[in-house]
């Protein structure tokens, strides 16, 4: 089952990494059976800079491409199943250029990327595969010319700047290895931002929805992305202090928070966002503590519930130093006061005593 989960993520993120320079398709339908090519990938208007930053992702989107990404290594039923699809395609193509009364041309047909964390090289020869250096980087192996489509080896590929985000998608030591990588760019750079959105939405599935069926692999998986948490509350408390500000700090800490939330669980609820303010006001370290909290709840409407209990008990944590059982208590009773209600003693607690807060509860 973890397979669907990486799928989703590999899907979700050439759609986020490829979608400004063009149009993503996820789950294009193919006719004859009606197989989905994984991710339809059609250029737009030229975004030079963010291509080249894109590295030899955003040289596979110079023109139309299916890419599809595999998590374990490939088997030669894969391979076939993608190149059917492929050909499938052409077929379609073909089609619609005859009702069209229009000239087919074999130029328009997308290119072809396969990518697997490794494969053996029988394999590749198999299909005739073949290194293209003097124009491409190791790792990549090209179908003969008609086939239109290539073998993407990602554990082969170089670790350069340029191989970074196809290397996101690779397996075990290849990818924790990438991902550390991430620690080391802007923390304003429009890619990491994307990289570590996806990467925190990976972490909370496999840790919510399976927990029970984590091997080593994932396992260390989830440890490579979680110190990038605390990176990014820091990089927020850098800024604040460069501006001078204690309230830019705040500010950065409560949007992170909103969109954490709002990401995760869609709309937020009133009683989340009464929260919001005196929760920005948190050590990185409580607040780091307090996303990987959420993180690791389940994306449904026990885990909004769940969530808005933890926010109501890191608030009361602030002004009540209670065991466990009483704190509990209290936040059953927080919760139990309508919004509005709800809303000025969370504006009053700063003023309130911790004995006149117990009062109130």
């Amino acid at each position: 089952m973890t397979r669907f989960i990486h799928d989703r993520f590999a899907k979700e993120y050439l759609e986020e990494m490829l979608s400004p320079i063009g149009t993503v398709n996820i789950g294009r339908d193919v006719t004859s059976e009606v197989r989905e090519i994984d991710v339809y990938f059609t250029p737009g208007t030229p975004i030079p800079e963010y291509t080249e930053n894109l590295g030899l992702l955003g040289k596979m989107a110079s023109t139309t491409a299916i890419f599809e990404p595999f998590r374990n290594p490939i088997a030669i039923s894969d391979v076939w199943n993608c190149t059917s699809k492929l050909f499938d395609l052409r077929r379609e193509l073909e089609r619609q250029a005859r009702r069209e009364n229009t000239r087919y041309d074999d130029a328009k047909l997308p290119f072809l990327w396969i990518l697997t964390p490794t494969a053996s090289k029988s394999l590749v020869s198999g299909f005739g595969g073949i290194p293209n250096l003097s124009n491409w980087l190791e790792g990549i192996y090209f179908f003969p010319e008609h086939w239109q489509g290539a073998i993407v080896v990602i554990h082969q590929l170089p670790e350069t700047p340029e191989t970074l985000w196809l290397r996101i998608l690779g397996k075990g030591k290849v990818q924790q290895r990438a991902i550390s990588q991430l620690s080391a760019l802007a923390t304003d750079d429009p890619l990491r931002i994307t990289a570590l959105e996806l990467l925190y939405r990976l972490q909370s599935n496999l840790v919510t929805d399976i927990p029970q069926e984590l091997e080593s692999e994932e396992r260390e998986l989830i440890m490579a992305i979680t110190p990038l948490f605390q990176q990014q509350i820091q990089a927020a408390q850098q800024q604040a202090r460069e501006e001078g500000l204690e309230q830019g700090r705040q500010e950065q800490q409560r949007l992170i928070l909103s969109d954490f939330l709002s990401g995760r669980f869609g709309e937020l609820s009133p009683k989340m966002s009464v929260f919001l303010t005196p929760l920005s006001k948190l050590s990185a370290t409580e607040f780091t503590r307090m996303l990987l909290g959420i993180s690791m709840l389940t994306v449904d409407e026990s885990g909004q519930q769940q969530a808005v209990k933890l926010l109501a008990e890191y608030v009361l944590r602030r002004y009540l130093n209670e065991s466990p059982d009483i704190l509990a208590t209290a936040v059953s009773n927080l919760l139990e006061l309508s919004v509005v209600e709800l809303t000025v003693l969370v504006e009053e607690m700063p003023q309130l005593s911790a004995d006149e807060l117990r009062a109130r509860l």
